[in-house]
């Protein structure tokens, strides 16, 4: 299997998630400005709605959207526990959270990456991000993981966005269960190895 990604980026996430189920990926990595990956070849043609992450299959299908492309893998190597099986509750659950981390959290943060964007509308997002991470740091009370001591592939989203808070200066020095969380999963093995891959460790 194939993983289009762009270092850093949301794609970071089944990264580390095929990582930590030992799923050995290679590695293709994608120009998300520019559209284009493999020097000059068009993104679009790989992804028409152009952005990563992007699965490639053995088969040659291709899997988009972060939620799917992490629950896919997870269920690839269901021994590592990455995620509840399918059909109960506790999938559901997951699925829950990271819809959440989806619609609350990650795309929250797209305008305040962008130069253009007003600075109210750049506090707005800050104020919004706030509230949400407010529901997940009470959520991690007590907790080593969002879903108790094992870590899921939501942990993994959680953490892959979160780190865009220091590039933003959306402080989150309010939140020491979140930043305690951020710094737990910093340390598992397979998350610097996928971060080291991608170049973001100095």
């Amino acid at each position: 299997m194939k993983l289009y990604y762009s270092p850093g980026a949301c794609s970071l996430s089944p990264h580390i998630v095929a990582r930590e189920a030992g799923i050995d990926l290679e590695l293709e990595k994608t120009d998300t400005r520019a559209k284009k990956y493999a020097g000059d070849r068009d993104f679009y043609a790989v992804n028409p709605k152009g952005y990563v992450p992007v699965l490639e299959l053995d088969d040659g299908q291709r899997l988009t959207e972060g939620p799917a492309i992490v629950q896919y893998l997870a269920d690839q190597r269901p021994a590592s526990k990455l995620a509840p099986p399918a059909g109960t509750l506790d999938r559901y659950r997951l699925q829950e959270t990271l819809g959440y981390i989806n619609s609350e959290i990650h795309k929250s943060y797209t305008p305040l990456f962008y130069p253009q964007t007003p600075a109210e509308t750049k506090e707005d997002r800050k104020q919004y991000l706030h509230k949400r991470y407010a529901f997940l740091e009470k959520a991690l009370a007590g907790k080593q993981y969002l879903f108790g001591d094992h870590f899921s592939v939501a942990d993994a989203y959680l953490f892959t966005v979160t780190n865009w808070a220091s590039h933003v200066n959306l402080d989150l020095s309010e939140f020491p269960n979140l930043r305690a969380f951020q710094k737990r999963v910093a340390e598992r093995p397979a998350v610097r190895a996928a971060m080291e891959a991608e170049g973001l460790l100095k």
